[in-house]
Protein backbone atom coordinates (compact mmCIF):
# COMPACT_ATOMS: atom_id res chain seq x y z
CA UNK A 1 0.00 0.00 0.00
CA UNK A 2 2.88 2.38 0.76
CA UNK A 3 4.22 1.91 -2.77
CA UNK A 4 0.85 2.98 -4.18
CA UNK A 5 0.72 6.08 -1.97
CA UNK A 6 4.31 7.00 -2.88
CA UNK A 7 3.31 7.01 -6.56
CA UNK A 8 0.27 9.18 -5.77
CA UNK A 9 1.26 11.41 -2.79
CA UNK A 10 -1.84 13.57 -3.18
CA UNK A 11 -3.96 10.56 -2.20
CA UNK A 12 -2.47 10.58 1.31
CA UNK A 13 -4.41 13.67 2.35
CA UNK A 14 -7.75 12.02 1.51
CA UNK A 15 -6.83 8.47 2.50
CA UNK A 16 -9.57 7.00 4.69
CA UNK A 17 -7.20 5.11 7.02
CA UNK A 18 -4.58 7.85 7.19
CA UNK A 19 -4.39 7.73 10.99
CA UNK A 20 -3.29 4.11 10.74
CA UNK A 21 -0.21 5.21 8.81
CA UNK A 22 1.38 6.69 11.93
CA UNK A 23 3.12 3.65 13.47
CA UNK A 24 4.08 5.61 16.60
CA UNK A 25 3.88 9.04 18.12
CA UNK A 26 7.37 9.79 16.79
CA UNK A 27 6.11 9.39 13.22
CA UNK A 28 3.11 11.63 14.00
CA UNK A 29 5.41 14.30 15.45
CA UNK A 30 7.62 14.01 12.36
CA UNK A 31 4.59 14.54 10.11
CA UNK A 32 3.51 17.58 12.10
CA UNK A 33 7.06 18.94 11.88
CA UNK A 34 7.08 18.38 8.13
CA UNK A 35 3.79 20.30 7.89
CA UNK A 36 5.28 23.22 9.79
CA UNK A 37 8.44 23.19 7.65
CA UNK A 38 6.68 23.10 4.27
CA UNK A 39 3.03 22.14 4.01
CA UNK A 40 3.24 21.75 0.23
CA UNK A 41 5.74 18.87 0.39
CA UNK A 42 4.86 17.39 3.79
CA UNK A 43 2.80 14.48 2.45
CA UNK A 44 5.44 13.48 -0.10
CA UNK A 45 8.26 13.68 2.48
CA UNK A 46 6.28 11.69 5.05
CA UNK A 47 5.47 8.99 2.51
CA UNK A 48 9.18 8.86 1.78
CA UNK A 49 9.78 8.19 5.48
CA UNK A 50 7.15 5.43 5.53
CA UNK A 51 8.61 3.89 2.39
CA UNK A 52 12.07 3.93 3.98
CA UNK A 53 10.68 2.33 7.15
CA UNK A 54 9.04 -0.41 5.07
CA UNK A 55 12.22 -1.10 3.07
CA UNK A 56 14.87 -0.76 5.76
CA UNK A 57 13.78 -0.76 9.39
CA UNK A 58 10.94 0.99 11.15
CA UNK A 59 12.96 1.06 14.38
CA UNK A 60 15.98 2.65 12.70
CA UNK A 61 13.84 5.31 11.03
CA UNK A 62 12.07 6.03 14.32
CA UNK A 63 15.37 6.33 16.20
CA UNK A 64 16.72 8.72 13.57
CA UNK A 65 13.54 10.81 13.66
CA UNK A 66 13.73 10.95 17.44
CA UNK A 67 17.35 12.14 17.26
CA UNK A 68 16.65 14.79 14.62
CA UNK A 69 13.62 16.09 16.52
CA UNK A 70 15.54 16.29 19.79
CA UNK A 71 18.32 18.24 18.07
CA UNK A 72 15.81 20.55 16.41
CA UNK A 73 17.17 19.71 12.97
CA UNK A 74 15.34 19.90 9.65
CA UNK A 75 13.55 16.64 8.84
CA UNK A 76 13.73 15.35 5.27
CA UNK A 77 13.33 11.85 3.90
CA UNK A 78 16.70 12.00 2.13
CA UNK A 79 18.52 13.02 5.32
CA UNK A 80 16.83 10.28 7.34
CA UNK A 81 17.68 7.72 4.66
CA UNK A 82 21.34 8.78 4.70
CA UNK A 83 21.49 8.44 8.49
CA UNK A 84 19.78 5.05 8.49
CA UNK A 85 22.06 3.66 5.77
CA UNK A 86 25.15 5.07 7.49
CA UNK A 87 24.18 3.46 10.80
CA UNK A 88 23.40 0.16 9.06
CA UNK A 89 26.85 0.16 7.48
CA UNK A 90 28.45 0.75 10.88
CA UNK A 91 26.40 -2.02 12.47
CA UNK A 92 27.72 -4.77 10.19
CA UNK A 93 30.13 -6.83 12.28
CA UNK A 94 33.50 -7.74 10.92
CA UNK A 95 33.97 -11.49 10.78
CA UNK A 96 37.39 -13.11 11.02
CA UNK A 97 37.73 -16.76 10.07
CA UNK A 98 40.80 -18.54 11.29
CA UNK A 99 42.65 -20.84 8.92
CA UNK A 100 42.13 -24.54 9.50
Amino acid sequence: MIDWLVRKPGAFAQYRYRQDLFPSSVFRIAYDTLLSQDAATADKEYLGLLHLAARESEEAVEATLRRLSAAGQFIAAAAVEACVKHEAALAVPEVAIDAV
